[in-house]
């Protein structure tokens, strides 16, 4: 056979070295070549990927032992998972821990497992594939030499737990590549491919499957040297530079995380500051630091968010039979969704009434794919992908129809009426519509079954949760399919019933009314953002409003207060009502409430300190509005609540949602505080009959 095929076709295979025979381990497989290299092959009982639990580590320091005893030509470490190497710790172990010292305990019996790797007198290569994170790149560390496959990333995500690496990664990091490299890498969480870390040095050589025995040879018999920190990077970890270093680093940490709210980057820092000339010494003083922030509220709030978002990944499960999307609206949603569902692989058809607005989403589609796909054949293919559509065409095959038009119910039933004759059998017809209920929409389909909502959120390309819209005459197989479809193009599904602005806007709407109605109070706009800001959010009401669009949240609220009336929702002013009829909507045409200069606002410091009361205004509505909809059956788990108030919205990660916010203030607190702002500020502020029973 033509072995160029043969080739080829092994890079599509792991390569394992020889076939290991049955051995006494549960999550190890140890076989040895003929050139004397064992082959430590890790491959954890009755999971897709592999992590470090307590177990596996007792596992992998038995193994260890016995290999010390054999004494091969070299070690091979490497996963026989598909997935990739080690994907970090096993979180789920670190759930409710309270006692920083049982934390070191069990920090330190795991250091002494991959110390001892660390120690072996013969050659240790890491090969490794696919994702490489956390724990995984902390043993990687402790071998001799790394040898990457080309698609590996690697990474220290800890910071988005809340964390540092704690399994000897910032001591045996910093001590091999440059210190400010490897301190940036692990501040900020972000991965880096197998090019990239061969360049930093973390990695001694990238290469290809069918290569890999050659390379392991290289390695084991001293053909490929490992790399060693130069001279510059070593007089990085001196005490005077250190000191420098670290004081650029949290200036730099605080544009972003505050030390109140994210303590990780801080501690990370502190560490480095003063441990970093001394290897020894940062090992030990690791365990201590990563025990003290395991036990922290933020630690555990974000540990919290990590397994919510597993847990609405699981209701996307199952395969997507959805291949062609048509979206008709090429406006910032519309062409946004369309572009998204494109890099994620299906066909996409934009239709509009207009050349220009297809135009538009296609030259932001060019925009978007330049920022996140590294390959330029994978642009081209994404954006191959995108097919314009004026005439509509699109709707006659696609499996899936977005309806993205502007929030007005005679235009999109008007859509609907063109639409449902040419659709194809078992498609289905999605609004992306932001508050209008689908009792309302449906009214005029002669199927209504095939109609629910798909709600994304602006930025499509940067929030993670979609809203599926469900009613009481929606065919169940559409709405599975629908569940599926998020899934597939790798967002988070949130089930919820149609009502006025189902669950997100209709928590967020009087977060952002509450706001125009402190301007009308003459508090400063930088303080009204400010007291948000200094909760946690990642911006403030009046800020996202220019992010929304004022356009939008008017429609919202005006819709909003319609169905719940004035007493549950704050009028709009006036001055907001002339904003809108002067074309001053927000980011989208560079001036609202902010000016706007290259996507980001243009804003001053706050003039004086926001109040606890300004907080309470803007924040405990969100958590009322939540309890309601848990209430009426909205939604019905807390849990993906807060979820969907973390991906959508970008609630403040660290406090774990609105309802986990509440929960641990106390619900009985929160309800004095509402009554309190009911009795100064009016009936908006009402506590929920839902507190009565929320847990």
């Amino acid at each position: 056979m033509d072995s160029r095929i043969m080739d080829v076709l092994k890079d599509r295979v792991l390569e394992l070295g020889p076939e290991p025979v049955a051995g006494p381990y549960r999550n190890f497989k140890l076989t040895r070549d003929d050139d004397g290299i064992a082959w430590l092959l890790f491959d954890r009982e009755g999971t897709s990927a592999n992590t470090l639990s307590e177990d596996v580590l007792v596992e992998f320091e038995t193994v260890i032992a016995g290999l010390e005893q054999e004494r091969p030509a070299g070690i091979v470490v490497r996963s026989a998972k598909s997935s990739g190497f080690i994907a970090g710790a096993d979180v789920n172990e670190f759930r409710g821990v309270s006692d920083p010292r049982e934390v070191e305990t069990r920090m330190a019996r795991a250091h002494a497992v991959v110390d001892r790797l660390e120690a072996f007198k013969i050659p240790t290569v890491a090969v490794i594939h696919g994702f490489c994170l956390g724990g995984g790149l902390e043993v990687a560390l402790a071998c001799n030499t790394r040898i990457a496959i080309d698609n590996a990333r690697f990474g220290f995500p800890e910071v988005m737990l809340g964390l540092h690496p704690g399994l000897g990664g910032t001591a045996r990091f910093t001590h091999l590549v440059s210190p400010l490299e490897a301190m940036t890498m692990m501040l900020t969480g972000k991965t880096i491919d197998a090019r990239k870390a061969k360049s930093l040095g973390l990695v001694d050589a990238v290469t290809q499957e069918r290569h890999v025995r050659n390379a392991v040879k290289d390695a084991i018999f001293g053909r490929l040297r490992p790399h060693k920190q130069g001279l510059l990077a070593q007089a990085m970890n001196f005490g005077p530079v250190r000191g420098l270093l670290a004081s650029r680093m949290r200036g730099e940490a605080a544009k972003t995380a505050p030390k109140d709210h994210y303590p990780a980057p801080y501690a990370l820092v502190d560490l480095w500051e003063k441990h970093g000339g001394d290897r020894k010494a940062m090992l030990a003083a690791e365990k201590t630091s990563f025990a003290n922030l395991m036990v922290t509220p933020t630690a555990q709030n974000l540990i919290r968010v990590f397994f919510l978002r597993e847990q609405m990944k699981k209701l996307a499960d199952g395969r997507s039979t959805v291949k062609h999307v048509h979206v008709i609206g090429a406006g910032a949603m519309g062409g946004d969704i369309a572009a998204w569902c494109a890099h994620q692989g299906l066909r996409v058809t934009l239709a509009d009434m207009k050349a220009e607005p297809i135009a538009g989403a296609i030259k932001r589609a060019s925009d978007l794919f330049g920022k996140i796909i590294r390959k330029t054949t994978d642009r081209r293919d994404a954006l191959d992908r995108l097919i314009p559509d004026m005439n509509g065409e699109g709707a006659r095959n696609a499996d899936l129809i977005i309806e993205a038009v502007p929030e007005k119910l005679d235009l999109k039933q008007k859509v609907y009426a063109g639409l449902e004759p040419v659709m194809k059998p078992g498609a289905i017809l999605a609004t992306n519509t932001s508050s209008i209920p689908l009792q309302d929409l449906r009214t005029t389909l002669k199927n209504p079954g095939h109609l629910l909502g798909l709600h994304f959120f602006n930025p499509v390309s940067r929030l993670q949760l979609v809203e599926v819209v469900s009613h009481d005459e929606a065919n169940p197989q559409a709405l599975a399919a629908a569940l599926k479809f998020v899934g597939a193009i790798d967002r988070l599904p949130l089930p919820v019933k149609s009502s006025p602005g189902f669950l997100v806007n209709r928590a967020l709407t009087p977060y952002m009314l509450e706001a125009m109605v402190m301007l009308d109070e003459k508090v400063d706009k930088a303080t009204i953002d400010a007291a948000a800001e200094k909760f946690g959010m990642p911006m403030g009401p009046i800020e996202l409003a220019d992010q929304v669009g004022l356009d939008i949240c008017l429609a919202v609220g005006d819709m909003l207060r319609s169905k719940f009336g004035e007493a549950a929702l704050p009028p709009a002013p006036d001055w907001l009502r002339d904003k809108v009829k002067n074309g001053e909507l927000g980011r989208k045409t560079g001036k609202g409430f902010y000016e706007w200069k290259d996507g980001k606002a243009v804003k001053m410091p706050s003039p004086v300190q926001p109040t606890d009361e300004m907080i309470d205004r803007l924040i405990l509505p969100m958590s009322n509005v939540c309890v309601t909809c848990l209430r009426e059956g909205i939604v019905d788990n807390a849990d993906v609540v807060d979820g969907a108030m973390i991906f959508g919205t970008g609630y403040a990660p660290f406090r774990g949602g609105p309802l986990n916010y509440a929960r641990t203030r106390g619900g009985a607190s929160i309800v004095v505080a509402l009554k309190a702002l009911e009795a100064k500020f009016g009936d908006r502020f009402k506590p929920d009959a839902g507190w009565d029973t929320f847990s």
